[in-house]
């Protein structure tokens, strides 16, 4: 997860991360679903995360204070259960604190796997292939919904 995919996002989803692990980048077709800008309302807080995952292979987050940018691998289509592994590694950060007032550094690593909603246009990130790992909804914006 990064902030991109914030440090308290990362928190309550016990999301799986080391440090210094190489990324492939992997370039996604622009239809394919996870792409565009999702956002999270931070549990407990007024605050929301903004996530804008691009076909190139990166994602921009915004959190709170905090602005980071990623790199990421995930899977072009999901596995057996649903679902999309996602590894995604910071290559920039603004050193702000997120919507939980905690900071990510540049080479943080995180392993996520995402199920999109079989009806609308939301996902939820989960630490493991299991609905009781999982965080969110994340929403898709700009669909005037």
């Amino acid at each position: 997860m990064h902030t991109l995919i914030a440090a308290a996002i990362l928190t309550m989803a016990g999301t799986s991360a080391a440090l210094a692990q190489d990324v492939q980048r992997t370039p996604l077709p622009p239809q394919h679903p996870l792409v565009g800008s999702w956002r999270i309302d931070v549990p407990g807080t007024q605050c929301h995360e903004i996530y804008n995952i691009k076909a190139d292979g990166t994602t921009s987050v915004t959190s709170g204070a905090q602005a980071a940018e990623s790199e990421f691998e995930i899977d072009r289509v999901p596995s057996p259960k649903g679902y999309y592994k996602w590894v995604d590694k910071i290559v920039k950060e603004n050193g702000r604190p997120d919507c939980m007032g905690e900071t990510m550094q540049v080479g943080h690593v995180a392993i996520n796997y995402i199920i999109l909603h079989p009806s609308r246009p939301e996902f939820l990130m989960c630490e493991a292939e299991r609905l009781d790992s999982c965080i969110g909804p994340f929403r898709k914006q700009g669909m005037g919904i």
